[in-house]
C-alpha cells in the first residue's frame, strides 16, 4: 500500500522541466557565444580543464535531488502498521437493544436511533477506555470486539438495525451473558456493561445474569429507551405505513419496563437511567464510568501507514553532496581524484 500525503506539494515538480528547458537553452547560447569568440581545437587548447559532459551531469543530478526533496516533504507513506500504547482506562461493553420493539417512535426520531446517537456521543467523551458492541434481540451477538479504535466503533454503530439479528425478542440475559465473556482474559482492571433496552425481556433470567456478573467484578448499568405509556411499532407493507399487530390483529404497543432495567442495575450495582424526548441521561452515566478506577493497559492502536518522507529527503541531500563533488574544474583538494577521465 501506498499513498502520497500531502499531494498538493508534488505541483513542484513541475518546476523540473521549466528548469530542463532553461537548461538547454543556456547550453545553447553559450555554444553560439564559444563559436563566436573562436574555432572550437583552439579554445579546447585554452581551456583543458573544462568538460562538456560535467555540467550535464550535475544538472541531472541536481534535478534528482530536487525531485528527491519534494517528494519527500510530501510525505510518502508505505504499507500499514499496528502500533502498541500504553494507556491507563477501563474497558466497557455496550449491549444494544435491536428488536422491533426499539423502533418505536415514543422517543424520537425512534428508540434505537436515539440510542446509536447516545453511544456515539459516549465514545466521543472515551479517551483511554477500550469499548466493546453487542446487539441483541431473541439473541445476543457480537458486534464489535473489545478495541479502543474509536472510528471502527462508530462505524460499526452507523451500520445497526433490527435486520442484523435474525431471532426477534429481547434477551437481556444473554446479552450480559455474552458481554461478560467479551472483555480482555488478561484484563484485570476495572469492567462495565451498559444495557440499552426498553426492558420488554421475555426470554431469560436478566437479574440473574447482572448478579454473575457482579460477583466477578463487573459493572452492569442500564439505560430505559422509550416511555412508560409506550409507543407503537411503525412497519411498512407493500409502500403502506402501518403499525405493527399480534397475532389477533391488535395494534401493539410496547412500553418501557422500568422496573426491570432497575431491577437488573440494582444486582449489577450499577445505576438505571431513563432517556426521553428532552435528555438520555448521558451525562450521568458518564459520570459514574469516570469514576471507576483506571488500570494501565496496552492497546493495538491501527496506524493506516507509515511515514517513508526520510529516506528520499536523505536521498535529496546525498545527492546535493554528489553534485558538489562534480566540479566543471579541478580545485586542491580534489585534483587528484578523477571521478570522470578527460577529454581528449
Amino acid at each position: 500500500m501506498f499513498r502520497i500525503a500531502n499531494p498538493e506539494y508534488l505541483y513542484a515538480l513541475l518546476l523540473i522541466p521549466a528548469l530542463i528547458v532553461f537548461f538547454w537553452h543556456s547550453r545553447i547560447q553559450r555554444r553560439k557565444a564559444l563559436n563566436r569568440f573562436g574555432q572550437k581545437e583552439i579554445l579546447s587548447v585554452l581551456m583543458p580543464n573544462v568538460s562538456a559532459t560535467r555540467p550535464a551531469i550535475k544538472f541531472t543530478v541536481l534535478l534528482l535531488a530536487l525531485a528527491s526533496i519534494i517528494v519527500g516533504i510530501a510525505r510518502p507513506q508505505f504499507g500499514s502498521k499496528l502500533k502498541t500504547v500504553k494507556r491507563e482506562g477501563i474497558e466497557l461493553i455496550i449491549a444494544l437493544d435491536v428488536s422491533n420493539s426499539m423502533l418505536a417512535e415514543d422517543i424520537q426520531p425512534n428508540r434505537l436511533e436515539r440510542s446509536k446517537r447516545a453511544i456515539s456521543q459516549l465514545v466521543d467523551k472515551l479517551s483511554n477506555d477500550k469499548i466493546g458492541l453487542i446487539v441483541f434481540a431473541g439473541e445476543a451477538y457480537t458486534q464489535l470486539p473489545i478495541t479502543a479504535d474509536y472510528v471502527s466503533a462508530k462505524l460499526f454503530l452507523s451500520s445497526i438495525s433490527p435486520q442484523i439479528v435474525p431471532t426477534q425478542g429481547t434477551a437481556i440475559g444473554a446479552a450480559i451473558d455474552l458481554g461478560i465473556k467479551s472483555f480482555s482474559p488478561q484484563f484485570e482492571g476495572s469492567k462495565t456493561i451498559i444495557v440499552i433496552t426498553d426492558g420488554e425481556n421475555h426470554e431469560d433470567d436478566a437479574v440473574g445474569s447482572a448478579t454473575n456478573a457482579n460477583k466477578l467484578g463487573i459493572v452492569v448499568h442500564t439505560i430505559g429507551m422509550g416511555l412508560p405509556q409506550g409507543g407503537l411499532i411503525p412497519v411498512s407493507s407493500n409502500g403502506q405505513q402501518g403499525y405493527r399487530k399480534d397475532n389477533q390483529g391488535n395494534t401493539i404497543v410496547t412500553k418501557l419496563d422500568e422496573p426491570m432495567l432497575q431491577k437488573i442495575a440494582q444486582a449489577g450495582k450499577g445505576i438505571y437511567i431513563r432517556a426521553n424526548n428532552t435528555q438520555d441521561g448521558l451525562n450521568t452515566l458518564f459520570n459514574e464510568v469516570n469514576k471507576m478506577e483506571k488500570t494501565e493497559m496496552e492497546s493495538q492502536v491501527y496506524a493506516d501507514y507509515d511515514d517513508r518522507f526520510q529516506y528520499f529527503l536523505a536521498l535529496g541531500l546525498f545527492l546535493i553532496l554528489l553534485d558538489f563533488l562534480i566540479l566543471e574544474r579541478k580545485n586542491k583538494y580534489l585534483k587528484n581524484f578523477k571521478l570522470f577521465s578527460e577529454r581528449k
